[in-house]
């Protein structure tokens, strides 16, 4: 790789700026574009990240951590570099970094999507010289409908059924509050969450996301059959001690690997709602274009293919980076 951006062991390292981007190891200085376990993690001396970011990550890396929030497009001189966060419209306060140094101008986008989401702000294409993309549902299968069209789904497969507790499986952080939010269209119902959607929904209604009013399981009494009640749930408490409290519940798990034939049945589920916090495969290839950049470095999921469909299709010169997560930890997908 060019000097800008390098692989250290520690993470992407910036060396005119002394600054790693989610780093995996403890670190001095951190980067950080969005709160997902897998791209936020302990140990750094200062972080930087957007100041709507800053509840989730005081909540997951602990709430005395050295932070200091920006606005997106605010810039920061940072050693011998330019640094800007610019909206990834992937989650709440997620970011793509732009990094620019004498004539050189990088972006790491992070995580991202281009769908639309009343969470979060949307994507902004940010043009550079180097582009680093993920690659998480980079096959040409993955493409994505609305988020308002699924969460119809969501709402007819509910509705359908008032004999049962309807428990929906999704991500806590990200995936919870989108469906939460996109179903404000359809009703005003208040909707049971697991602890977990709860801690987090909280944080969004701080900054104002609109969202369905939730109610924690937990203060519910014993008694309370939830039927016909929609339950929101991570995917830790499929089949786990905590579901016991549901009889006969219908089961459905929102994600974009719910777009692959035989997912849902593997993962144990009744109903598979394709719902995806990342780019699918049209908009991975838009990003690229629209970012004019040069060079496209490829991480995390389908680097290979994507790489390949860059360079022979598009003449683009990529490559897949190879770090240490290649997956996503907590699936935030």
């Amino acid at each position: 790789m060019p000097t800008l951006i390098t692989v250290r062991s520690e993470g992407l390292y910036c060396e005119p700026g002394n600054f790693y981007i989610d780093p995996w190891r403890p670190v001095e200085t951190a980067l950080i574009t969005h709160a997902h376990s897998d791209h936020a993690r302990t140990g750094a001396q200062q972080y930087y990240a957007t100041a709507v970011s800053e509840g989730v990550l005081r909540r997951r890396l602990g709430a005395e951590i050295n932070l200091q929030g920006v606005t997106y497009g605010e810039k920061l001189k940072l050693g011998d570099t330019w640094v800007s966060f610019h909206s990834a419209g992937h989650v709440l306060g997620s970011a793509q970094i732009r990094v620019e140094h004498k004539d050189e101008v990088w972006v790491v986008s992070g995580d991202y999507k281009r769908d639309a989401d009343p969470t979060c702000e949307p994507f902004e294409v940010v043009e550079c010289d180097t582009f680093i993309t993920e690659a998480t549902f980079g096959l040409p299968v993955y493409r994505w409908a609305s988020g308002e069209t699924t969460a119809a789904e969501i709402y007819r497969w509910w509705q359908a059924d008032s004999t049962r507790p309807s428990l929906l499986f999704c991500y806590a952080f990200g995936k919870a509050q989108r469906v939460l939010s996109e179903l404000t269209k359809f009703t005003d119902q208040a909707v049971y969450a697991h602890g977990a959607v709860q801690a987090l929904t909280d944080i969004y209604r701080e900054v104002g996301v609109e969202m369905l009013p939730t109610i924690p399981t937990a203060d519910m009494p014993r008694s309370h059959k939830f039927t016909g009640d929609l339950v929101i749930a991570p995917p830790s408490g499929h089949r786990s001690a905590w579901m016991k409290r549901f009889k006969r519940p219908q089961t459905a798990f929102a994600s974009g690997w719910m777009a692959v034939r035989g997912a849902r049945r593997r993962r144990g589920y009744e109903r598979g709602f394709v719902l995806s916090d990342h780019a699918d495969w049209p908009s991975l290839i838009q990003t690229v274009q629209e970012t004019q950049a040069k060079t496209v470095y490829v991480t995390h999921g389908q680097t290979d293919v994507l790489s390949r469909y860059l360079r022979e299709t598009m003449e683009i010169e990529a490559m897949p980076l190879k770090t240490l997560f290649e997956g996503e930890l907590e699936g935030d997908i």
